[in-house]
């Protein structure tokens, strides 16, 4: 029986654009269809030819319609108009025009501008916030972030990590993203890496840049990285909170307000009475302290033997004070930490080592937790 249109678009919905994750069909990218005995062309609409997923987005589509028993296919592309760029924007944004689709923009998005915006994750979302805190800088909060949200990824969920800390941003590096956000009528579109998309200030400055910024300016960039992303409603939302209590913990409580905080310390009792203060914030702004995660427990020796470089209790302590349980000791090894050098975390180089277990684990009792409470929009605190 011979192939016809209505079959390649119906082999073609389940094919999903690789950063909207949504279908090319329902998305208005599949134009033309020529079918000629078992020749099968299909043109895709991009927004800009030099789309830098344009070799798995044909792998995808090609794929689709061998599938049908087609032996050449034909994928070719063309390039959207303006008013079509447009109109995916208004629709990423939930307005009823237009199709579906993405742009990669003429270079990195900005993360300044000045449209009205309607915040996601609010109440009815399904989306858990788990914001990642820490008393003070150098405790391995981003390197747990990174960690973490790969742990989540591997257990089968839908995982993103907005990295809040604006002044020491790391997590692209980390996690090892190459490609700046994309951008759709001034909505960002998140890079991924290790099937984990993110946001950060080190995608619209240079590295080596310094973050000069008074808190009205952090406050409208951090309402930007959450309201004009399009996040697609992950099943978990990571948050690399800055260190202490300044202005942009404040803003983030203001901005995602169901918001569960996790708070890093190391085992010194010395780092566990400063990582008091930020779950003493934390219950002012009313965010719940679910757990303590210990980092750079112990080094475990080529002899086998574990040895507490850093002391020890410092994160039952902790844990013990703000009421929340102790949900990891994180052990210390020099892969963990050349990892976050080079972009290729534990969690993804070694699985099965010791430290990438203990994020498994992390990962796994966070998701026991379930959500800690319901976020009721008409409650509110004038």
């Amino acid at each position: 029986m011979p192939v016809t249109r209505d079959a390649v678009l119906d082999a073609l919905r389940p094919v999903q654009d690789p950063e909207l994750r949504r279908s090319v069909v329902d998305l208005g990218m599949v134009r033309d269809i020529t079918i000629e005995g078992d020749h099968v062309s299909v043109t895709i609409a991009l927004t800009i030819a030099g789309c830098p997923l344009r070799a798995e987005l044909t792998s995808r589509v090609g794929d689709a319609i061998r599938g049908l028993g087609v032996p050449d296919v034909a994928v070719e592309f063309t390039v959207m108009t303006d008013e079509e760029r447009a109109a995916v924007g208004e629709m990423m944004r939930g307005g009823a025009g237009g199709h579906e689709g993405h742009d990669h923009g003429n270079g990195h998005a900005h993360p300044h501008g000045g449209a009205a915006r309607v915040l996601p994750f609010k109440e009815g979302s399904r989306t858990r916030i788990i914001g990642v805190n820490s008393g003070k800088g150098g405790v391995g909060k981003s390197s747990v972030t990174v960690n973490l949200a790969i742990a989540l990824q591997r257990l089968g969920h839908d995982v993103a990590i907005l990295d809040a800390d604006v002044y020491g941003f790391s997590v692209p590096a980390m996690l090892g993203v190459d490609e700046p956000p994309t951008v759709i009528d001034k909505l960002m579109v998140p890079p991924s890496a290790h099937g984990v998309r993110c946001i950060s200030m080190g995608f619209f400055i240079d590295e080596d840049q310094a973050v000069i910024w008074r808190g009205p300016m952090l406050h409208k960039a951090l309402e930007q990285f959450v309201g004009d992303v399009h996040w697609d409603e992950p099943e978990y939302l990571v948050v690399d909170m800055p260190p202490g209590t300044g202005d942009v913990a404040l803003s983030m409580a203001q901005y995602l307000p169901r918001a569960e905080i996790y708070i890093v310390t190391t085992p010194q009792p010395a780092a566990q009475r400063v990582a008091q203060r930020t779950a003493a914030m934390a219950k002012k702004l009313n965010l719940p302290v679910r757990g303590v995660i210990e980092n750079m427990s112990w080094f475990t020796g080529d002899d086998g033997k574990r040895y507490e470089l850093f002391g020890s209790g410092g994160g039952q302590l902790l844990a013990d004070d703000v009421g929340a349980p102790l949900m990891a000791q994180i052990p210390l090894v020099s892969e963990l930490r050349e990892g976050g050098d080079t972009g290729r975390p534990i969690t993804v180089t070694d699985p099965h080592s010791e430290a990438a277990e203990a994020f498994t684990s992390l990962a796994e009792s966070i998701v026991a937790l379930g959500k800690g409470r319901v976020f009721r929009s008409e409650l509110n605190v004038s």
